[in-house]
């Protein structure tokens, strides 16, 4: 075994990605404070074609260098806005059938396990701040919950961790979905 040489990867540039259809999904981060965290949450959308990030309230924004550190240029290839409250895109969102749903641990969360996307419904992920968890705000107009199992002591996942579970398992389910009908 021996790692592909950098060259053999096939990547696409900037201006390839933007034209590229994206996955329904929209990543929205909720006053999440670690500028580390949010350059790792563009790397990751980006990889899974993510169609847009809404970055609220206190959450950091481009052009940073500490979000650059980690985001590798993925701050210019995918699609993001700043919000002042998760309110400000919620109606709109739905307003469109996006069903907004809060990756957190609530009385009435779904396991991620028994999450099944129909593969045609577009979905708005909410990840919260990585102390607090998500706003109040968040709760009132979200659609549904769901949570990542987790069998240690610890009783949450880094925010990056949680995106990469959530969005790595919708692709999953969704691509498994459309394939068993046949299209």
């Amino acid at each position: 075994m021996k790692k592909t040489p950098v060259d053999d990867l096939k990547r696409i540039e900037i201006d390839q990605f933007k034209k590229k259809g994206k996955r329904k999904v929209i990543v929205i981060l909720d006053n999440v404070r670690s500028l580390n965290n949010i350059g790792s949450c563009f790397r990751t959308c980006d990889a899974f074609l993510i169609e847009k990030i809404y970055l609220v309230g206190i959450t950091g924004r481009p052009p940073n260098k500490d979000i650059e550190r980690t985001a590798l240029g993925a701050t210019e290839s995918v699609e993001w806005e700043h919000i002042n409250s998760i309110n400000d895109i919620a109606n709109k969102l739905k307003s469109h059938n996006w069903k907004i749903i809060l990756v957190e641990q609530t009385d009435k969360s779904k396991n991620l396990k028994d999450f099944n996307p129909s593969g045609k419904q577009k979905v708005a992920f909410v990840f919260g701040n990585e102390v607090f968890g998500v706003s109040e705000e968040s709760l009132e107009v979200c659609d549904s919950a769901i949570e990542i199992p987790q069998f240690g002591t610890k009783h949450s996942f880094n925010i990056t961790v949680s995106l990469g579970i959530v969005l790595w398992d919708h692709l999953i389910k969704t691509t498994k979905a459309h394939k068993e009908k046949g299209a």
